[in-house]
């Protein structure tokens, strides 16, 4: 899989038109509201949401908004838009986990990550491991080709910074995961990364779920955000990888299928 992620190109012009599904899915996922209530619901503990490249808080807010009625804490990471990796992003960030960690009384924090808020997610977790409970990333891709995504050029604008530069940050190798429960969550017909570059080697706390969609619909998505729900509601240190029987292998295809 990792020589494979290395060779990669950016997903088609076909599946980048296509995310204009974006905004279907954002409607599925208010009409549905009601039916995803019957996910699986939280014990309370705080959730730290990262938004994807030049995106905001504001991005993430019905994701939030979602997981607050199911009984979590769900909070913004209040760094404005995302630019990349700039001066201060990183101590911002760690600063915030900090926050809110004495706030909820010392509770491990669960990070979730839309895109580059992934990977910010998975290095997080690499350097203060004591406080999070769990990760999960949407569409995040910190495997292989840095640059088989549609959107590296973009990044480079916005952070004045080259993507080869990437494992220089925060915590090392992106590919690596976090010592914690790590789920990443991906579409195969992402218009923005390869979907291969979201890909885990799976492991005794290491999974992958696949959902259809698009890249810029994942953070509102009904199936990605059910999955997040039920990754969530994992009982901390009883963590089990995501069970897809019944009609939820309807709806969550095998990502191992050839």
């Amino acid at each position: 899989m990792t020589a494979v992620a290395d060779a990669l190109s950016p997903p088609s012009r076909t599946l980048l038109f296509l995310e204009a599904r974006a905004l279907q899915e954002f409607g599925a996922f208010m009409l549905l509201r009601p039916w995803l209530s019957a996910a699986p619901r939280g014990d309370g503990h705080p959730v730290l949401v990262l938004p994807g490249l030049l995106a905001s808080d504001l991005s993430t807010r019905p994701l939030r908004s979602f997981l607050n009625a199911q009984g979590y804490a769900a909070h913004g990471w209040k760094q404005g838009p995302n630019l990349g990796l700039r001066a201060g992003i990183e101590e911002g960030m760690l600063e915030r986990l900090e926050e809110l960690y004495e706030r909820y009384g010392h509770r491990r924090i669960s990070l979730v990550g839309w895109s580059l808020g992934g990977i910010y997610a998975r290095q997080l977790a690499k350097r203060v491991p004591d406080k999070v409970r769990s990760v999960i990333s949407l569409g995040s891709p910190f495997a292989g080709n840095p640059k088989a995504t549609n959107a590296w050029r973009v990044y480079e604008l916005a952070s004045g910074q080259s993507v080869e530069d990437r494992d220089d940050h925060i915590a090392g190798p992106l590919a690596e995961p976090p010592p914690v429960p790590t789920t990443s969550v991906f579409s195969r017909t992402d218009g923005i990364c390869a979907w291969q570059t979201c890909i885990n080697e799976e492991g005794e706390q290491v999974e992958n779920i696949e959902v259809y969609g698009s890249h810029c619909g994942l953070g509102h998505h009904p199936a990605a955000v059910y999955a997040v729900a039920d990754r969530l509601a994992q009982p901390e240190g009883q963590w089990k990888t995501f069970d897809r029987s019944g009609w939820k292998g309807l709806v969550f295809p095998d990502w191992r299928r050839g």
